[in-house]
């Protein structure tokens, strides 16, 4: 109630609603990326709790029931060796997600810092960095990982860092994109007059507003980092034996897939689900924060 007697308006009186909880309250009406983080949270869970869930050890072998369908002992049938599918798909999504979130970790570490860089600098650090950045853009990203893992040699830590230098280019174009913008705002010109050190400008006052595109960029790169990583072990460059992973598995079974079609079905709807999910959870993602997507 106000002095005249009149009913003040509520939405005036409630501070005004901050742009992140504005995008979380978009992000929650979104039906696919509700739906992509139950699953991605599930997945996490199976993750975690993989010893508690997995029927038997994902190692074991019994070459007297390699083959077999799915059963009551084996609810996805065993493979070749006669391990039993479920376990290694439990224990496969530690691996696969661990190698998403750490080849997406190793992309923007070495993407965000050249974007800033060459955004804020400009001039001849610039084009350096944005012809470097136009090269490895040039050979399509399976390809140049192909070549990093070829380096490096086959091993699972490699091709996390082969997928992850692979996918940097992709950070640095965008963080660039926007610092240019960004940079000529009032609040970084108010903490240039002040005499803010150009470290402190970044990391305080242009990153903080950059962020939305970069957390979109590595939500959807983790789809492609799971099935660049899949495609790498597929080809036997990525995950050895015994090691219980998706793409692994769908090479040990591509041999039997007439005799026993569930030795790959499974591990590929693994992968399937998998990237399915974090693509709508990114898509998601992009529609609630995407200043642009918005308008």
């Amino acid at each position: 109630m106000t002095r005249s007697g009149t009913v003040a308006d509520p939405a005036l009186a409630r501070p005004p609603e901050s742009l992140w909880r504005k995008s979380l309250r978009r992000l929650t009406k979104n039906v696919g990326a509700m739906v992509g983080l139950v699953v991605i949270v599930a997945l996490v869970l199976v993750a975690v709790f993989a010893p508690s869930l997995a029927p038997h050890p994902p190692n074991r072998q019994n070459p007297l029931k390699s083959l077999q369908a799915p059963s009551a002992e084996h609810r996805l049938g065993t493979d070749q060796f006669g391990r039993d599918i479920l376990s290694r798909l439990i224990y496969g999504t530690r691996v696969s997600l661990r190698v998403g979130l750490i080849a997406v970790g190793i992309a923007a570490l070495i993407g965000v810092p050249f974007g800033l860089i060459a955004g804020y600098y400009g001039g001849w650090l610039d084009m350096l960095i944005s012809r470097v950045v136009d090269l490895m853009l040039a050979f399509p990203g399976i390809l140049l990982a192909l070549v990093i893992v070829s380096i490096l040699g086959p091993s699972l830590f490699n091709v996390m860092v082969a997928v992850g230098i692979a996918a940097s280019p992709n950070y640095a174009r965008v963080v660039r994109g926007s610092v240019l913008a960004a940079k000529e705002n009032v609040y970084v010109e108010s903490a240039r007059a002040v005499g803010a050190r150009v470290r402190g400008i970044l990391v305080r006052h242009i990153l903080p507003n950059i962020l939305a595109p970069v957390i979109v960029l590595a939500t959807l790169g983790t789809a492609g980092a799971i099935l660049s990583a899949a495609a790498l072990s597929f080809l036997g460059l990525g995950a050895q034996p015994p090691t219980a992973e998706w793409g692994a598995m769908l090479s040990e079974g591509r041999n039997y897939m007439r005799l026993a079609w569930w030795v790959t079905t499974f591990p590929g709807l693994a992968i399937m689900v998998t990237v399915l999910a974090v693509n709508l959870l990114g898509d998601g993602l992009r529609d609630s924060l995407d200043v642009r997507m918005r308008a």
